[in-house]
């Protein structure tokens, strides 16, 4: 049984102000309106004979995980979830997707490790390059995909190729002599002159005993871990989320380095798939097709005049104009704009590290915020008043809340809504309204079957979001939340 292990995750910093730490990349859209993780389901699920997939992912991105499935052709995949309490890298997140297919499915289960903010666009050779990967791994090798380079790349690692590995007399990949850091300039010429290495793609495949096996090997310390935390998951429900406590005390290492780095039996599957890890504005706004003066442009509304080589996306839903602009990256949201020559985009991370330090919001939330019901977007807000416009999914309730320090009236725009309000529950139609006093229990619904759209207007003395406390949540979130919940109807 070959199982795709969807490594879904990221803190949302090369790509900001698109992706946010709620907002990773793998749910950035692509010019054909599909996500990274779209894609990444779709390749997996289009295998020969996989019928099953697990995604791994952080527990506050598993209903927006669910969402972008939903609108994916993958009918009849079985789909299972390992939810992480917190980041802790790959090695980890392979473990312990190793110790659920191996209690599910056996020794028999292979696993194919896709990251999900990967993009593959030649898949019939990514197929084909998984089929030799898997007889490989069916063999007790730790295969890893190697990507074979076209120019002088220092933002990959490498690997260097050793002796051919064939099976009945057709070669499926190659021992690997040595892994290798990311080179500068002039090394990653001299690699791509000699031949012989190959771009570390971070794909893998292998026998989920075998893997476990090689951990105990190369990191006796971590397997133990990985153990410990499974022994104390409790029940086997879906999906199934990691204990806190023993995954926090879990090491943040990757598997390169935990495991493929000194362990025996390791292959790389040479190939061409049209891959990137789409690591930077340039890599991302090179998927958009160039005008007549090289420019990249993404999104409506950007108007360029006497300008080249420019990397441009509109999200904000503003006019983005420029006139006598040369290679500059310029990435418009509706709360954050950057702008960057091309050669410098990569140092997007020191602007969000500032942003962090200094405690700004942009680092972890655009202002449309996705939560298990729908979403809410804030339109405005000042001293003692915040505008929110809510979108409840058909069938979605948010919890029964109280704040204890604002008020709220609620204006339905579209659709029906049911609010709890105190002990008294009502329809509330199109055009009609209603208002919440502070201290108040309360709850919104949407019984019917289209979007309900409602605008909120916030007023009290205090207006953050963990202003909340929660009564009931079908969703499991705790019953105070200091994490930016959403607050008011947005919680």
């Amino acid at each position: 049984m070959l199982v795709p292990v969807i490594l879904a995750g990221g803190a949302g910093t090369r790509l900001w102000p698109v992706s946010r730490r709620a907002y990773p990349k793998p749910f950035i859209r692509l010019p054909d309106g599909r996500s990274l993780l779209q894609r990444t389901l779709e390749r997996a699920a289009a295998l020969p004979g996989v019928a099953h997939v697990l995604t791994v992912t952080n527990r506050d991105h598993y209903f927006q995980t669910r969402d972008e499935y939903a609108a994916c052709r993958t009918d009849g995949l079985r789909h299972g979830y390992l939810l992480e309490p917190c980041g802790r890298n790959t090695a980890p997140a392979i473990g312990l997707a190793a110790r659920r297919l191996l209690e599910e499915a056996g020794d028999e289960a292979v696993m194919l490790v896709l990251p999900a903010d990967h993009l593959v666009e030649d898949e019939a050779a990514f197929a084909e390059a998984v089929s030799r990967a898997e007889r490989l791994a069916r063999a007790g090798r730790l295969v890893t995909f190697g990507i074979r380079p076209g120019r002088p790349e220092t933002g990959y690692g490498y690997i260097r190729v050793g002796e051919a590995l064939a099976e009945g007399g057709e070669v499926l990949g190659h021992a690997v002599e040595r892994f290798v850091e990311k080179p500068d300039e002039a090394t990653a010429r001299r690699y791509l002159e000699e031949g012989g290495y190959l771009w570390n793609s971070g794909m893998f495949c292998f026998r989920a005993d075998r893997i476990l096996e090689a951990m105990g090997e190369t990191a006796p310390e971590l397997l133990e871990k990985i153990d410990a935390c499974w022994a104390a998951l409790g029940a086997r429900e879906e999906p199934l989320e990691l204990p806190r406590a023993p995954f926090e005390a879990l090491p943040d290492i990757s598997v390169d380095y935990a495991v493929m780095e000194k362990a025996s039996d390791v292959a790389v599957v040479p190939c061409e798939l049209g891959w990137s890890d789409i690591g930077s504005w340039d890599a991302l706004g090179a998927l958009a097709p160039a005008d007549e003066a090289g420019n990249r442009i993404a999104g409506e509304g950007v108007l360029l005049l006497d300008s080249r080589g420019c990397v441009v996306r509109s999200e904000g839903g503003r006019v983005v104009a420029g006139i006598g602009l040369e290679g500059l990256v310029v990435v418009d949201t509706d709360d954050a704009l950057l702008v960057a020559p091309r050669g410098e985009a990569q140092r997007v991370r020191e602007v969000v590290d500032r942003l962090r330090a200094a405690g700004h919001e942009s680092v972890d939330h655009h202002r449309t915020v996705h939560r298990p019901w729908g979403t809410y977007t804030v339109l405005e807000e000042g001293e003692r008043f915040k505008i929110k416009r809510i979108v409840v999914k058909p069938g979605a309730s948010l919890s029964l809340q109280m704040h204890y320090h604002r008020s709220e009236h609620w204006v339905v725009v579209s659709g029906t809504a049911r609010v709890t309000n105190g002990d008294r529950e009502r329809l509330v139609r199109t055009n009609e309204s209603t208002y919440i006093p502070a201290g108040t229990p309360h709850r919104l619904e949407n019984p019917g079957v289209v979007p309900l759209v409602i605008i909120e207007v916030q007023s009290g003395e205090y207006l953050g979001e963990d202003d909340i406390v929660r009564f009931e949540d079908r969703y499991g979130r705790a019953r105070a939340s200091g994490e930016g919940g959403g607050g008011g109807a947005a919680g």
